[in-house]
């Protein structure tokens, strides 16, 4: 069985993290092609040795010179997208939907949820990644019976083993993963480390990462004295060494779905602070693996504990651990998927 995986970035982060996987995890039987706008992900698929099918543009068109070339069986869209333009090129092919992160664009009727809703009701399968994602897209309630919820997991051996191919020496109290943009809120976050700095003046704090709002993120850290405090190291490829090397791992996102970092963070037994719930409170429980918190005030709260407490921070380290273990059960994903793709053709 052929499947096209369609994505609309050519970048790597987390979507295109989780697509890498599900396609590592299938077997021989599943002879998977990831498609997407060219850009750094095809060195990270040629690492992978994942088969790549660029194309110059997201549009019917290409999609449709795709599908002539491949001849998929199943395609698989992971955003909504994707999803619009794959339901308008794939003919008689099955389509799977797969949405990555809890939208909050798409929570009232505009164009990009009456979009979705066509791409949806062509659709053989939904695949959400929280709870919320699904209640809250604003056609939810049509679309029920052929939707799931699909929470992320992370192969934990792998992650060891690419953590350890960094053989470089860090030490972080706080590290933020992820692309500087507005769903993740990187000024609230560089706020949040204006604040600690009043409660714990020599903490170390690494923004990894980079997007649109890099320079604007560079010039608050300037503009509050705040450069022998937060390094902003750019994008890594491998930045596990840096997560497994912090004390705590900060998010201040706008919306998530259940982040592939988050999952890398808690298998590290590093515990996670988000100001954001969706998927996240499957996952996070207060006070054992982390917090959830709302106010910037809870937040440095927060942090302030875990840095000082060192009894309370080896607890909630290891508690993250046992969380990572209950939670990553490869083969259970792998089926639910693989039963979607058998039934989609039948």
């Amino acid at each position: 069985m052929k499947i096209l995986h369609l994505l609309n970035t050519g970048s790597f982060s987390g979507a295109e993290n989780v697509v890498c996987q599900i396609i590592e995890l299938m077997d021989e039987n599943f002879d998977c092609i990831y498609c997407s706008l060219d850009g750094c992900i095809k060195n990270v698929l040629k690492e992978k040795n994942i088969a790549f099918e660029p194309i110059t543009n997201m549009c019917v068109q290409e999609i449709k010179r795709v599908i002539k070339k491949i001849k998929p069986n199943i395609i698989h869209a992971h955003d909504m997208c994707a999803s619009f333009f794959a339901a308008r090129a794939c003919g008689a092919i099955p389509l799977v939907c797969h949405i990555h992160n809890n939208a909050y664009d798409s929570r009232k009727i505009n164009l990009k949820s009456v979009l979705f809703f066509f791409a949806a009701l062509k659709a053989k399968h939904i695949f959400w990644v929280s709870e919320t994602a699904l209640s809250g897209y604003c056609f939810h309630s049509f679309l029920t019976r052929k939707s799931s919820v699909l929470l992320n997991v992370i192969n934990v051996k792998k992650l060891y083993k690419k953590m350890n191919e960094d053989e470089n020496t860090y030490f972080f109290d706080v590290v933020f993963v992820g692309r500087l943009t507005y769903q993740k809120n990187p000024e609230r976050l560089i706020e949040v480390f204006k604040r600690l700095r009043d409660c714990l003046p020599e903490y170390r704090a690494a923004v990894i990462g980079d997007g649109p709002l890099r320079d604007k993120v560079s010039d608050m850290v300037r503009e509050y004295g705040l450069e022998k405090n937060v390094i902003l190291m750019g994008f890594k490829e491998n930045p596990l060494k840096i997560l497994s090397s912090s004390k705590v791992m900060l998010m201040v996102s706008r919306w998530e779905g259940l982040p592939m970092c988050v999952l890398e963070s808690l298998a590290l037994g590093v515990p996670v602070i988000s100001t954001c719930r969706d998927g996240m409170s499957s996952i996070i429980k207060n006070g054992q693996n982390g917090f959830i918190c709302d106010s910037d005030d809870e937040v440095v709260k927060a942090l302030h504990q875990i840095l000082t407490n060192e009894c309370q921070y080896r607890i909630m380290s290891s508690n993250c651990k046992e969380t990572s273990n209950e939670h990553n059960d490869l083969k259970k994903y792998k089926d639910e998927i693989k039963s979607v793709y058998v039934s989609s053709v039948n």
